[in-house]
């Protein structure tokens, strides 16, 4: 018998509301059909940001060489196994993390310019204002075909109000994405609260009755998900039973996560309900990225590692020196060893989630060959707080549309924002500017 064909929009269903979103199968038919209906069928191009503070080590960043003949430097090198789906990408600037008359401010300003292109008004009162982010111009134009139009991570909460950076509300450098010039869309840094938004449609009783019995969201959609696996291949299924795997596994961990104790970080508070293990707290989150964008839940996404100008300490890396404190390393080498520490902490846990995108299969690719992940920061080298040749990573395939496994090297004071714009073209979002853009970035595929 020839299984019949499911709808890409098909959901596993309870009768009390649970829905469980499905991946893409060979029953749905080619994974080109997910593309929008009318348009020519394409697989579905995914977005995510990913930041990270205080700026880079840059002399253990930089590839000594450009185009496909080059090699890793040391902050890089847990990136090897991706390598071949790697830009790395040289010269790019944010102008408007500058004071441009403001003054102080530069953690401030790197984070909240770096999506956006714009120059947040210096104040810490209630009238912020800076610009709409790469994300939310990606999430008004594509976010109507998937249940989410774009989700918001990160691993340290932040204050929206109140003074945190020389004058600079403590919002702007917290928050990475802005639906408006005036309206910033909070992280959320609790990985049981982005997996309850994954499926959103359970109601608050029948949450708090499943957790009481420690019930896994998968138990109330079994019934279904039976009468779906007799309609598979075997194939189907062998991958339908991979992806509820990756589900529970992701429950369980949440659930060991919230019995262990804090570990006594100095200087760092634990919010509650958050792995103890910062290193777990990114795995959950990455897990948690690739399950949204596998589920075809959202296709857009940012995740910040940490916020800027944080002054979180890296004990399980020897350092027990405050992040921001160090950045401030004035070429002391001990400062610097203790630097590239944490950065190369910092991409082990990018290769961690573009190896995970990598190892899902669909059609003729993989979840990476259908994304574009951006990598980086909105400062260079944190002792001089300077915005210019920014530490920018771009991995994945774009379907198809990128040329990977290459430095390129632009010229000095090419706006960061060229390549949103670009990427943006790329999930056919048809915009000629974004921010302080001047153009599309070339020699990207």
């Amino acid at each position: 018998m020839t299984p019949r064909t499911l709808s890409r929009r098909r959901v596993l269903r309870s009768g009390i509301g649970v829905a469980v979103s499905l991946p893409w199968l060979q029953a749905m038919g080619p994974v080109q059909a997910w593309g929008e209906t009318g348009k020519d069928l394409k697989s579905p191009n995914r977005l995510a940001a990913l930041y990270v503070p205080n700026g880079i080590n840059m002399a253990d960043w930089t590839p000594t060489t450009e185009g496909t003949d080059f090699e890793l430097p040391a902050i890089l090198e847990p990136l090897t196994p991706v390598k071949d789906q790697l830009l790395v990408l040289t010269g790019l600037a944010a102008d408007k993390a500058r004071p441009n008359g403001d003054g102080a401010g530069d953690h401030a300003r790197a984070l909240s310019a770096f999506l956006t292109g714009a120059q947040a008004r210096k104040t810490d009162g209630t009238d912020i204002r800076v610009g709409i982010s790469l994300d939310q111009v990606a999430a008004s134009r594509i976010g109507h075909q998937t249940r989410l139009p774009s989700l918001e991570i990160g691993c340290e909460a932040g204050k929206l109000a109140g003074g945190c950076d020389s004058g600079y509300s403590c919002v702007y450098s917290s928050t990475m994405a802005w639906r408006s010039a005036t309206q910033p869309l909070p992280k959320e840094v609790n990985p049981k609260l982005v997996f309850e938004r994954l499926f959103s449609t359970v109601p608050d009783d029948v949450r708090v009755r499943r957790n009481a019995r420690s019930k896994s969201i998968l138990d109330f959609v079994r019934e279904d998900s039976r009468d779906l696996s007799r309609q598979l291949a075997v194939d189907d299924v062998r991958k339908l039973d991979e992806y509820f795997s990756s589900i529970r596994d992701i429950e369980l961990r949440i659930e060991r996560s919230e019995k262990l104790p804090p570990v006594a970080v100095p200087e760092v508070s634990q919010p509650e309900g958050i792995p103890a293990s910062y290193e777990e707290h990114i795995r959950l989150m990455a897990d948690l990225l690739v399950l949204a964008f596998q589920s075809d839940v959202t296709r857009v996404c940012t995740f910040v590692l940490a916020n800027e100008g944080s002054n979180r300490s890296y004990p399980t890396l020897g350092v027990s020196d405050g992040h921001h404190w160090l950045s401030h390393h004035g070429r002391e080498e001990e400062k610097l060893d203790k630097i590239r520490r944490i950065n190369t902490f910092h991409t082990r846990q990018l290769a961690y989630l573009l190896e995970k995108l990598k190892s899902v299969p669909e059609g003729d690719g993989t979840l990476l060959d259908h994304a574009m992940v951006a990598y980086g920061s909105g400062n260079s080298d944190g002792d001089r707080h300077n915005h210019n040749d920014l530490p920018i990573v771009l991995a994945g395939g774009g379907c198809g549309t990128l040329q990977t496994g290459r430095h390129v090297r632009y010229a000095e004071e090419t706006p960061l924002n060229n390549l949103w714009v670009s990427m943006l073209n790329r999930i056919e979002v048809d915009v000629e500017t974004l921010g302080d853009s001047s153009g599309v970035l070339s020699n990207l595929g």
